[in-house]
């Protein structure tokens, strides 16, 4: 990150590595003695949350305005879809015919990247392996950048190898996390996917419906399995949801399909009321 300073005093960094050469006492060996942003341990305690919930938010907010980024398409969808080529390794014969949707995630996110100008239509995702890879290497085939948004989980992993590196981070907190995906989103593309997928794609719905976002273009990629694992109609006639709620999204098939929906979305300004209350 850049380092524009100001001040006569001396920076964090300087006072750091001066800190880093001080005579070995008992005195300067204590954690006590340590500088406070460079305490790994006292960082860690639970009574620093508040500051780490801070941190986490400014330093991809920070990276992301040094880059200029505005806006970003932001494509969610499930970590074990395979692509087309190693289906065969798929656990069941269902992901095995969604890594169709592999392929659509990728052309989509090449065509939106082929329109972007590096501040919007930047493609956003996970970070991760299946539809998130998808959409990564898409902006790579046109030539692009696209950012990364992992987590740190029980099992080992890594970002998947086409996130431009100067746009992957690293969360520990989900809430943070979901914050940096939506915060400049000009539109929300959910794939196939799990309980990841679900729950980013409902807390989206959510956010939208309650007008406390903005309207974006909002795609459901393959009507047949949103349509299999989720009643919407039959939440419209309970009377839980809205009808106007099943106009909040458009269902797709493909990249092209996709970017006329976007392209004809019209309106998209916050709700002011929430229809049905």
């Amino acid at each position: 990150m850049k380092d524009e300073r100001l001040s006569p005093f001396p920076s964090a960094g300087t006072d750091r590595s001066t800190a880093d050469h001080v005579p070995d006492t008992p005195q300067t060996r204590a954690p006590a003695y340590r500088l406070a942003f460079a305490d790994d341990e006292f960082l860690c305690r639970d009574e620093l949350r508040p500051v780490r919930l801070q941190l986490e938010l400014l330093k991809p907010q920070l990276a992301l305005d040094e880059e200029q980024i505005e806006g970003t398409i932001v494509m969610f969808g499930g970590a074990r879809i395979p692509e087309p080529a190693k289906k065969s390794t798929a656990r069941t014969e269902t992901l095995a015919d969604l890594s169709k949707y592999y392929d659509e995630a990728r052309k989509f996110a090449q065509l939106m990247t082929e329109r972007s100008d590096g501040r919007n239509n930047v493609i956003v995702t996970g970070g991760g392996p299946g539809v998130m890879e998808a959409g990564n290497r898409g902006a790579i085939d046109a030539g692009g950048k696209s950012i990364g948004l992992n987590i740190v989980l029980p099992h080992e992993q890594a970002p998947n190898e086409y996130v431009t590196p100067e746009l992957c981070f690293n969360f520990h907190y989900f809430a943070i996390r979901k914050m940096h995906f939506l915060m400049r989103a000009q539109a929300i593309c959910v794939f196939p996917g799990g309980f990841g997928t679900l729950d980013e794609m409902f807390e989206s719905l959510t956010l939208i419906q309650t007008g406390r976002m903005e309207c974006v273009p909002f795609l459901l990629f393959g009507r047949s399995f949103w349509e299999k694992i989720i009643n919407w109609y039959a939440l419209a006639d309970a009377g839980t949801i809205s009808a106007d709620d099943l106009e909040l999204f458009r269902f797709v098939e493909t990249a092209e399909e996709a970017i006329e929906v976007i392209d004809g979305w019209g309106d998209c300004a916050p709700r002011d009321v929430i229809p049905g209350r």
